[in-house]
């Protein structure tokens, strides 16, 4: 039996989407989105957590987000989780768990400039091979 790997994502940006080209020219779009849950814990006091997703876009989806997208905007996320790992420059491993978005929805409050929001609200994209990943120098994350 095949296994399924979906995530769906509810979120908002914690700052302005990064857009690059990859060396076939194809664009990817990347960007963190925040997700919170909030509970009452035993002694009533009432708590929250964080959790931060990095979402990963390729082609007219990266392209979309890249336009449309900014900090504190909310979305629907729907994609597959992939973790990658890779050396850094000093030999470490290194690992990254990412989404690779298939779907974005734009969700809440309109901007009341946006004339474009009412058409553009949902996008689909498909989801691309394994990009190959060039040596940079940054020790964080490698781009795409």
């Amino acid at each position: 039996m095949a296994g399924i790997n979906r995530a769906f994502l509810i979120g908002n940006l914690g700052a302005d989407p990064e857009t690059r080209s990859m060396p076939s020219g194809d664009m990817v779009t990347t960007f963190n989105i925040a997700t919170s849950e909030r509970w009452t814990n035993k002694m009533g006091e009432k708590e929250e957590r964080t959790e931060w997703h990095r979402i990963v876009t390729f082609g007219k989806l990266a392209e979309i987000c890249s336009d449309y997208l900014s900090k504190g905007k909310q979305v629907y996320i729907e994609g597959r989780i992939q973790t990658r790992q890779w050396d850094d420059r000093d030999g470490n491993r290194r690992y990254t768990t990412e989404i690779i978005a298939g779907q974005m929805v734009m969700l809440g409050k309109r901007d009341p400039g946006d004339v474009t929001r009412s058409s553009f609200s949902q996008f689909k994209g498909q989801f691309p091979p394994e990009p190959v990943i060039e040596d940079d120098d940054d020790d964080d994350i490698p781009p795409f």
